[in-house]
């Protein structure tokens, strides 16, 4: 039976039920809430502007988005959007997802803290940054109703939710993969005596003499 929240279908398939199946079992219920929010956020916002976009797709990229911040699938030695996008694309093609597919699914999560590029880019890349924006940042909040946000947290509750305490706690040991993006601030907030990475630093501290 399709499952329909605030007027958003979650595709009742098999790749999305085992999508499901696996955050749900890797992820602390902050995140995983946090996840089917962005899809259904996305949804909207894709709807809004008329986007055409695989539901599939799109709902593998939101779930999947923030796999690297949860112990099981967190690295040290890279970006933790990069570990959710290498496990998104793992799984898709180990349902048959064609490669085109699955590398768009790999780009939006890649991307999706990096401001404006995603929303030039493919429908799926664009919607997976556009639904983390509303429910992390607010970006697009009176695109949604109140009945409509209302709706959506009733099913997927944020009670205090400020994610900022998930980002440090996955990012503290790696501090090095925050450079040059907005992760970097998280950490100068919240990790006493961390000492962030300076682009001007490195060009005047490179190698070449002129």
């Amino acid at each position: 039976m399709t499952e329909t929240i605030s007027d958003v279908e979650i595709p009742d398939t098999r790749l999305v039920a085992e999508a499901t199946e696996l955050v749900r079992g890797a992820a602390p219920p902050l995140i995983y809430h946090h996840s089917r929010r962005v899809y259904l956020f996305a949804s909207m916002r894709g709807r809004e502007q008329g986007l055409k976009f695989d539901p599939e797709l799109l709902y593998v990229g939101a779930m999947f988005h923030d796999l690297g911040l949860t112990t099981k699938y967190r690295r040290t030695d890279q970006r933790f959007e990069i570990d959710g996008a290498d496990e998104a694309r793992r799984f898709l093609l180990s349902h048959g997802i064609d490669i085109v597919s699955a590398e768009t699914v790999w780009t939006g999560i890649a991307l999706h803290t990096t401001p404006e590029i995603p929303l030039h880019m493919a429908p799926e890349v664009a919607l997976v940054a556009r639904g983390v924006e509303l429910d992390v940042l607010g970006i697009g909040y009176d695109a949604i109703t109140d009945e409509q946000r209302g709706q959506i947290v009733a099913a997927h509750p944020r009670p205090d939710f400020k994610i900022l305490a998930a980002f440090t706690d996955s990012l503290k040991d790696r501090p090095d993969t925050t450079f040059g993006n907005i992760k970097a601030d998280v950490l100068e907030h919240f990790v006493p005596g961390i000492r962030r990475g300076d682009f001007v630093q490195v060009i005047l501290g490179s190698d070449w003499p002129e």
